[in-house]
């Protein structure tokens, strides 16, 4: 890709970043933050966007932008949450004709705390992203086959391998993963952002993981929207990874069998899991492989026990605000982060492991999960 090309691709993100500078000048000027403060603080935005790559800046460009245009985005998003109601604020609550120094010299500390805090919170987000976590639990089952009592799942989801998310990163991740002891491993999805991402070097990585029962998975949204479903699987495959596509597969362990059914990322325009129906056995115990997590009731009504799911990213930026966490994921699907259970129904939302739009995550700490299946 040219520069011109890529630059046209993220010239939006520079528009972005321009406005969050040129906001922060204006606004520091009209709270009477001293010069030199207000610049350093319009400058942060520009500095911390170009080491999010965590590269020398030499590397950079041309194929650069994203990293510095996007972060731009987050903290412009975050000043236009908060500066605007509180500069109409203070300049009703405090006109020029009752100037009073003490109130004065209250607010600009307010308006230095308020300009910073943005700042702050993406250069924590920054820090953390990469910082997993391994989630074990047990999950019971009424009437759960014997010889599947204490079989290991491990499941990783969303690498969106690429600029935020490389493939020496994805590797520390496997060698985590190759420590747990898992009977089976899935990925759940997107393992790429666009179709430039370098999903050989995510494959290369992933064949590595060590179970004893294979690698398997399912495609995401990405995938999708790309247009190389057909392609990943194809190329998954010759690396020793099965993604499941509309299909069921049954795995032996001992004298049971478990009933492995994956499906593409499911569109919410569309009707769920259609004709899927047809490849859930009665008789055994059934495990669905779906990217998007919101199919659950579906699933649950047609006999899964178990549904494995990412998509959400864990909501990748959580708010805390009146006892309840939010995100922008809840706009989409009540199944974000976690464990769920309709019924004799379970599903487990995997937070993922990459980014997408910024590279930052508060409150959700990029995840692998190892599930014990147990009889209740």
């Amino acid at each position: 890709m040219g520069v011109e090309s890529v630059f046209l691709r993220e010239l939006p993100g520079l528009i972005f970043l321009a406005l969050g500078v040129l906001s922060q000048l204006y606004l520091g000027r009209r709270l009477g933050l001293r010069n030199r403060t207000n610049g350093l603080l319009a400058a942060v935005p520009v500095l911390v966007s170009i080491l999010t790559r965590f590269r020398p800046i030499t590397q950079l460009l041309p194929d650069g932008y994203s990293g510095v245009f996007l972060a731009g985005f987050v903290v412009l998003w975050c000043w236009a949450l908060v500066m605007p109601a509180f500069v109409l604020w203070t300049l009703r609550r405090f006109p020029s004709r009752n100037f009073q120094p003490e109130r004065r010299a209250l607010l600009t500390a307010s308006a230095s705390v308020l300009c910073a805090a943005p700042i702050a919170a993406l250069s924590a987000g920054i820090i953390i992203r990469k910082d997993f976590q391994v989630q074990e639990m047990d999950l019971k089952f009424p009437n759960l086959p014997k010889d599947l009592r204490g079989l290991r799942l491990l499941q990783i989801s969303d690498i969106h391998i690429g600029d935020y998310f490389s493939a020496a990163d994805l590797r520390r991740v496997v060698d985590a993963c190759n420590g747990l002891r898992a009977d089976l491993a899935f990925v759940t999805g997107d393992l790429i952002t666009t179709k430039f991402d370098p999903l050989d070097s995510c494959l290369l990585e992933l064949k590595r993981l060590r179970s004893a029962s294979g690698i398997w998975g399912c495609l995401g949204n990405h995938e999708q929207h790309q247009k190389i479903e057909d392609d990943t699987t194809k190329r998954a495959l010759q690396a020793g990874i099965h993604f499941l596509r509309q299909e069921a597969v049954q795995l032996g362990f001992g004298q049971s069998k478990l009933n492995l059914v994956g499906v593409d990322h499911q569109r919410a325009r569309m009707p769920y899991l259609q004709h899927i129906n047809e490849l859930v056995s009665p008789d055994l115990f059934n495990l669905l492989l779906s990217h998007n997590p919101a199919v659950f009731p579906i699933a649950a009504r047609q006999g899964f026990q178990l549904t494995l799911a990412g998509h959400t990213h864990g909501g990748q930026i959580n708010i805390a605000l009146a006892g309840e966490n939010l995100n922008i994921a809840d706009l989409v699907t009540p199944y974000t982060k976690g464990f769920y259970k309709l019924a004799e129904s379970s599903l487990y939302v995997n937070s993922g492991l990459g980014t997408i739009g910024v590279p930052v995550r508060l409150g959700a700490p990029p995840e692998i999960t190892l599930i014990r299946l147990c009889d209740s």
